[in-house]
């Protein structure tokens, strides 16, 4: 399969103003994952982008092995968590030489899984790099989320840089949608900007879908949090799953 690439040219912005999530989240990863894990055990980052998870997990002293399909997404990484690991693949087709105690996956990433069937294969891929008794932790952004915060536009600008984005989402057809355009400098000269224009889309399952599809992959233990109810997070809509691996 080709590796996930929508990200490439979203690397550098990703990299500076949405990958710090991961890190805001840890006190809810502690909860659902790490709480009472010594150090040493190996955790699969799934889709781990620009590292910033990695990095914290790694001064914890765990062993991560972190995954994305895009190259410069990981170039990033190699640069935030330089005592991780990581590996260019697509989560679809995922097959790594080791074997892991806990797999996380944040910031809504699988709502990038188009299609239920791909959903499940990651389920299953995931299952089979866990160790016995092993846990997954993920978050997924619900329709409530999407039909609350996807919605309208925002910006954001600094000397160098502007990025307008257009968010939507269509009930129908249950997809997200966020267009980017970004504005560079080149090389620092404040009369040259290039500009990328980029599209990333997300699927909206509900709850049902993926507790039958952590079913079908042979997880148990299976347990769906609310993110503000649950976790006192401001975000809508937002998900927390955790399964386990008899």
């Amino acid at each position: 399969m080709d590796r996930y690439s929508d990200y490439d040219d979203f690397a550098r912005i990703y990299n500076r103003y949405w990958g710090g999530f991961s890190t805001q989240i840890l006190p809810i990863l502690e909860q659902l994952a790490l709480k009472d894990v010594p150090e040493g055990v190996a955790i699969l980052d799934l889709c781990c982008g620009a590292g910033q998870l990695a990095s914290e997990l790694t001064k914890r002293g765990y062993r991560v092995a972190g995954v994305d399909g895009s190259k410069p997404m990981l170039d990033y990484a190699r640069m935030n968590a330089p005592k991780a690991e990581f590996h260019l693949t697509d989560v679809r087709s995922l097959e790594l030489p080791m074997v892991f105690d806990i797999a996380l996956s944040t910031y809504d990433s699988l709502n990038h899984l188009l299609t239920l069937d791909d959903l499940r294969l990651v389920f299953h891929n995931v299952y089979r790099h866990l160790a016995t008794e092993g846990i997954f932790v993920f978050d997924m952004n619900l329709e409530s989320g999407f039909q609350s915060r996807w919605r309208g536009n925002f910006n954001i600008w600094s000397d160098d840089t502007a990025v307008i984005t257009e968010s939507n989402y269509d009930e129908a057809e249950k997809l997200a949608t966020v267009n980017i355009i970004i504005f560079t400098q080149n090389d620092g000269d404040e009369t040259l900007w290039r500009r990328n224009d980029v599209t990333l889309t997300q699927r909206a399952y509900s709850v049902d879908e993926l507790t039958r599809a952590l079913a079908r992959a042979s997880f148990v233990e299976i347990e769906v949090f609310d993110a503000q109810r649950d976790f006192k997070m401001r975000d809508e809509g937002r998900a927390f799953f955790r399964a386990k691996k008899p």
